[in-house]
C-alpha cells in the first residue's frame, strides 16, 4: 500500500517560466514554486532553450524549493514541458546544442517541402494523420542533419524537456506516445509505433526513444539521479507529456467530447476523442491515456501579442490595459487584426505569415489596439474550433485554463466570438498539477478516473455581440488570403535581408 502521508511532485517547463507543485494524494496543494527563464531567438525563425541553463537548472531550483516545504516523504515525480521540441545529446546524454522548440521555430520550412514531396502528401496524411508543418519535429531533425552535420554525427539521443529530466534521473530513454505523434513523419497513431522506413530517411542513424503512455513509469531514480537532484533514490518517475495535454489532465479534460482551451503565450484547443481523426491542418495525436486520441490546434501567438503591445507602450500593467479595453465596444471601433506575429500554426500552417492590423487611424488608441489583439486571438481560436468540427470532432464541454482566464475580458471575448460556454475551474494551477496527478497514479494513490477539478464559474456568450462578431469573422477569413503574398515578401526580407 502507498504511504498515506506520501507527497507527489509535478513540474512543467514552459516557454517563459517553469512551475512546480507539491501535492497530497487527494490533490490538496501543499506548496508551489516558479522560476522564470529566457527563450533564445538567435536569428529569425530560430527559437531555442539551453537544456541545462533552462530545463535542468529550473528543475533543480524548483525541487529544492518544494523539498523545503514537504511535510512527508516524496513518493513520485512527473514532469511535462513545451513541445514538441528536439534536444540532441551525445552518448553520455550531454547536450550538443540548444534545444529546437515547437512550432514557433520555423527554420525547417524547406525540409517540410522536401519531405512532403519525397514521401508524398497523401501518404504522410494517411500514416501520421497530419501534414508536415513547422510543428512537426521530423523536418527539424533533417534540418540538423543537413545544416549541422558535426552535431548529427555525435547525436545518440533526442529528448524533449520532460524526457531529458527523466533520463538524468533514471537513465531511461523514453517518450510518450502523444508527443511522439508530433514527430511527424516518424510516428503513426494507427500502429502506435515509429515508422521505421521513414525514420531512417528522416533521421538516419539516430536511435529513437522507447514509447510509453504518459501515465506510465519511465523509470526509478538511480543513486546518481538522487545525488544530482536531492530526491529519494528508487521512487518512480512518470513519463509525462507535452505541457498543453498535461494541463488538460489537470482540469479533468480526459473524456471524449471534453475540450481544453489553454490561454497562455499561445492558445491551444484540445479535443479528446475515442478515435483517430486525421486532419491536414490540425494535430491528430495519440492521447495521454491508452485507448484515447486527441485532435488539437494552436495559435503561434496569443498572450505574446499583449506582451508585445504592453512593452511597446511603456510597460503598463495588464490590469490597466484590460480596464481600458473593457470600455471599447466589440469590434474595437473598426480595427481588425491577424495574430500571425510569429507565423501561424493551425489551421493555416504558414510559418511565413505575419501580423496585420487593419483599420488604423490617427485617433486609434492603445485600448482599441489591445482589444483588437484579443479579438484576433478569438477569431483564430474560432478558426481552429470550426476546423475540428469540420473533421468530425464533437465538442460537449469547454474548460478554460491558463493565466489569460483572469480578468474576465479575454474569456468573454472568446465566448462571444466562438459562441461557446467555458467552464472555469476554481483552481487552474496548470500543467504541473496534471503532472502531480500522474505522479499520484504511478504511486498508487489515483487512477485514470480520478479528477481533482472543481468548476467555479461558467462564461456564456452575450447574444448582443453575435451579429457584429460574425461579420468581423468573415472579414478575418478574407484578410489572410488578401495579404498572404505581401506577408511572404516581407517575411523573406526579414529572414534573408
Amino acid at each position: 500500500m502507498p504511504d498515506e502521508k506520501g507527497l507527489v511532485i509535478g513540474i512543467d517547463f514552459g516557454t517563459g517560466s517553469s512551475k512546480g507543485v507539491l501535492a497530497r494524494a487527494n490533490g490538496e496543494v501543499v506548496a508551489s514554486a516558479q522560476k522564470d527563464h529566457r527563450t533564445s531567438m538567435p536569428k529569425p525563425g530560430h527559437v531555442e532553450h539551453d537544456a541545462d541553463e533552462v530545463w535542468w537548472a529550473d528543475f533543480l531550483a524548483i525541487v529544492t524549493d518544494l523539498l523545503r516545504k514537504a511535510d512527508g516523504p516524496i513518493v513520485a515525480i512527473t514532469t511535462s514541458g513545451i513541445g514538441p521540441c528536439s534536444l540532441f545529446c551525445d552518448e553520455r546524454g550531454e547536450p550538443l546544442r540548444p534545444a529546437i522548440l515547437y512550432g514557433v521555430d520555423t527554420r525547417a520550412h524547406k525540409e517540410v517541402e522536401e519531405l512532403t514531396e519525397k514521401l508524398g502528401y497523401d501518404a504522410i496524411l494517411d500514416k501520421c494523420g497530419n501534414e508536415l508543418t513547422s510543428q512537426s519535429q521530423g523536418p527539424k531533425l533533417l534540418w540538423t542533419a543537413k545544416n549541422e552535420p558535426w552535431i548529427w554525427a555525435k547525436a545518440k539521443y533526442v529528448f524533449m524537456s520532460q524526457t531529458y529530466v527523466a533520463f538524468k534521473l533514471t537513465g531511461e530513454y523514453v517518450l510518450d506516445h502523444l508527443s511522439a505523434s508530433m514527430f511527424d513523419p516518424l510516428y503513426s497513431p494507427k500502429t502506435q509505433d515509429w515508422i521505421s522506413e521513414w525514420a531512417e530517411e528522416v533521421a538516419p542513424g539516430l536511435p529513437l526513444p522507447n514509447l510509453k503512455y504518459s501515465n506510465e513509469i519511465a523509470g526509478y531514480i538511480t543513486a546518481e539521479g538522487a545525488k544530482l537532484s536531492g530526491l529519494p533514490e528508487g521512487i518512480p518517475v512518470g513519463v509525462g507529456s507535452t505541457d498543453a495535454f498535461s494541463e488538460a489532465l489537470s482540469v479533468g479534460v480526459k473524456d471524449p467530447g471534453d475540450v481544453m482551451l489553454m490561454y497562455g503565450s499561445t492558445i491551444v484547443v484540445d479535443l479528446i476523442s475515442e478515435q483517430m481523426m486525421p486532419h491536414p491542418n490540425l494535430w491528430s495525436n495519440t492521447g495521454t491515456y491508452k485507448g484515447t486520441y486527441c485532435l488539437a490546434g494552436g495559435l503561434s501567438a496569443s498572450g505574446a501579442l499583449t506582451t508585445w503591445l504592453r512593452d511597446l507602450t511603456g510597460g503598463v500593467e495588464y490590469a490597466v490595459l484590460t480596464e481600458e479595453a473593457i470600455e471599447v465596444p466589440p469590434g474595437s471601433n473598426g480595427l481588425l487584426a491577424l495574430p500571425y506575429f510569429a507565423g501561424e500554426r493551425t489551421p493555416i500552417s504558414d510559418p511565413m505569415a505575419r501580423g496585420v492590423i487593419a483599420g488604423l487611424t490617427l485617433s486609434t488608441t492603445r485600448a482599441e489596439m489591445y482589444r483588437a489583439l484579443l479579438e484576433a486571438t478569438a477569431f483564430g481560436t474560432r478558426h481552429v474550433i470550426e476546423s475540428i468540427r469540420a473533421s468530425g470532432g464533437e465538442d460537449k464541454r469547454f474548460v478554460a485554463v491558463g493565466g489569460g482566464t483572469k480578468g474576465g475580458l479575454w474569456t468573454q471575448i472568446i465566448s462571444d466570438v466562438c459562441g461557446i460556454e467555458q467552464h472555469l475551474p476554481a483552481y487552474a494551477i496548470g500543467a504541473s498539477y496534471g503532472d502531480a496527478l500522474i505522479s499520484a497514479q504511478i504511486a498508487g494513490f489515483a487512477d485514470e478516473n480520478t479528477d481533482w477539478t472543481k468548476i467555479n464559474d461558467v462564461v456564456k456568450p452575450q447574444a448582443g455581440n453575435k451579429e457584429r462578431y460574425d461579420a468581423l469573422y468573415e472579414r478575418y477569413l478574407e484578410l489572410y488570403p488578401a495579404t498572404k503574398d505581401i506577408m511572404h515578401f516581407l517575411a523573406d526580407m526579414q529572414i534573408n535581408g
